[in-house]
């Protein structure tokens, strides 16, 4: 387990040098049950509308608001717009004023909400999904996890990245259309030993839900299901990004310049939330070191930790066609 999170962190240090690209952990990748296939990494890929998106907000914005039947020239209340619970409502509306997509309108009568802007459709150029497999002698159940990803078709494309020198047997237990990387974490070498193929994400899908003696139980998937999904998981890596949300309180740790924590007593990247703490040997109390994740993001990829925001945007007559 500490292998791998040091892998995985190590090839998001690497990817955010080499491309243009948001990354995230730790994503669910699937739609009919969402939690069955968690991604190790997505790679959120700009579209032409990047910079529209980028100027909203920061955070991650709602899905539910984006969703709701709002626009930028008309006000409406909530519970005309939004179909959920009053409290699940009454949630998503606080949250899509507080990242600025929502404002809320004055009205002698009843509440009402609006979008600031238009949302950009267009931000998302493509979704990588990466899973990562340092070991491929220890598969698990990876052949699974790539089988649903290549039958599905969330993902524009799909990547193995490993540390394992690719045999011709590995090759013929992964699915033709994901890709092989192989990644050496302590030098941030990527070689692509097969490229991916784009997969068809405009078309239904098919999504296995349990494998029983003999048959699979599936779902199939629309393109709209599918569309509305990659547009939550665009969203959720775009608020989340890929470093720790804590460091440990250890003077043992001494991140890397990349936001990395690494621990001096191990010589390598920790998993703060699993391995660091008092029942650690080489616990030494301390603060935590401080890192500023949103600047090194901000430094390292198109995303904006302070943009512009669109509340204050002046409305013109063009916006209400």
């Amino acid at each position: 387990m500490e292998r791998e999170y040091g892998f995985e962190l190590g090839l998001c240090a690497a990817l955010e040098q080499e491309t243009e690209w948001l990354l995230a952990r730790q994503l669910g990748g699937a739609v009919a049950d969402p939690g069955q296939r968690i991604v190790d990494v997505v790679g959120v890929v700009p579209g032409p509308a990047f910079a529209d998106r980028a100027r909203i907000t920061a955070s991650t914005i709602p899905p539910a608001a984006v969703e709701a039947d709002l626009g930028v020239g008309r006000a409406r209340p909530p519970k005309a717009a939004f179909d959920c619970r009053p409290e699940r409502r009454a949630a998503v509306v606080a949250d899509a004023v507080d990242c600025g997509f929502l404002t809320r309108e004055p009205d002698d009568t009843q509440p009402r909400v609006r979008q600031t802007t238009r949302y950009p459709d267009e931000w998302v150029g493509e979704l990588v999904a990466i899973e990562n497999k340092p070991d491929l002698d220890r598969p698990g159940g990876l052949r699974e996890q790539l089988r649903l990803d290549a039958s599905l078709a969330l993902f524009d494309r799909v990547v193995l990245a490993t540390a394992t020198h690719v045999t011709g047997a590995h090759r013929n237990r992964i699915p033709d259309p994901v890709g092989i990387w192989r990644f050496d974490p302590e030098s941030g070498q990527r070689r692509i030993v097969r490229s991916a193929d784009r997969l068809p994400v405009a078309e239904p899908g098919i999504e296995p839900r349990a494998y029983r003696d003999g048959r699979t139980d599936i779902s199939v998937v629309s393109p709209a299901a599918k569309h509305r999904r990659r547009r939550r998981i665009a969203e959720r890596a775009y608020g989340k990004g890929w470093r720790p949300d804590a460091y440990p309180a250890c003077a043992r740790c001494e991140p890397t310049d990349d936001g990395r924590p690494w621990c001096a007593a191990y010589d390598r990247v920790v998993d703060p939330a699993s391995e660091c703490g008092t029942d650690c040997p080489h616990h030494d109390p301390a603060d935590p070191p401080v890192v500023d994740t949103d600047r090194l993001r901000d430094a390292r990829t198109p995303w904006q930790r302070a943009p512009d925001g669109t509340v204050d945007r002046q409305v013109g007559l063009g916006d209400f066609g």
